[in-house]
């Protein structure tokens, strides 16, 4: 990227530019209380809607901190929506059914159409990791956060809505399982298998913040 490109997306004065930070708060000041029109409070625990809102404070502070915990919480399952997204968009194809509510014709197709950020919110905390560093706190901090968010969506949610799968893989809750023991494993499987990968291939391809 040359000086004259780079420069649309910086300023001297910061590392990600003004327009960027109004356009990103503006979608999410119209997202939300949309959102609160068609779905209870409690949605706002998905990890990719803590994400959403996490990004507006870490665009404004530039805090490759935050930016690299969002990245940890949501880009392998952002990967995996994005696939059922596409498949099922291209090929009529459900896979696990994780984006099937996009197709969904109940909800306004204006609501579906804010719900497109899981599109571009990966890419965005990429390119934000990218411009600001990767912060290796981000393992302990993001798994920190998901220890306290797991056990309060099951608290909270229905589980007919099933939040972070917090009762059952997929989009039903589970029977095999004693629930609270299901719960456990799963305070487990994010920092080991969604998490650990993450911040090692993030680890790998990105400048230290602490060394920028």
């Amino acid at each position: 990227m040359d000086r004259a490109a780079s420069d649309v997306f910086t300023l001297s004065s910061g590392h990600v530019a003004r327009w960027i930070k109004i356009v990103y708060t503006l979608y999410v000041c119209v997202l939300v209380p949309n959102y609160l029109l068609h779905y209870p409070p409690s949605n706002f625990l998905w990890f990719s809607d803590i994400s959403l809102l996490t990004t507006v404070v870490a665009l404004w502070l530039e805090s490759s901190l935050l930016a690299s915990m969002m990245a940890l919480a949501i880009l392998l399952p952002e990967l995996v929506w994005n696939v059922n997204f596409f498949l099922r968009l291209i090929f009529r194809i459900d896979g696990i059914g994780l984006s099937s509510y996009m197709f969904d014709p109940h909800i306004p197709l204006y609501v579906r159409a804010l719900s497109l950020f899981h599109v571009v919110l990966p890419v965005l905390l990429v390119w934000m990791v990218y411009r600001l560093g990767y912060d290796r706190r981000a393992l302990i901090a993001q798994t920190l956060m998901a220890l306290v968010v797991l056990p309060v969506t099951y608290a909270v949610t229905d589980p007919a809505d099933n939040v972070n799968w917090v009762f059952g893989p997929g989009s039903n809750p589970q029977h095999s399982l004693p629930p609270l023991l299901y719960l456990a494993m799963l305070m487990i499987f994010f920092p080991l298998v969604i998490y650990l990968p993450t911040h090692w291939i993030l680890s790998g391809l990105f400048i230290s913040a602490a060394k920028r």
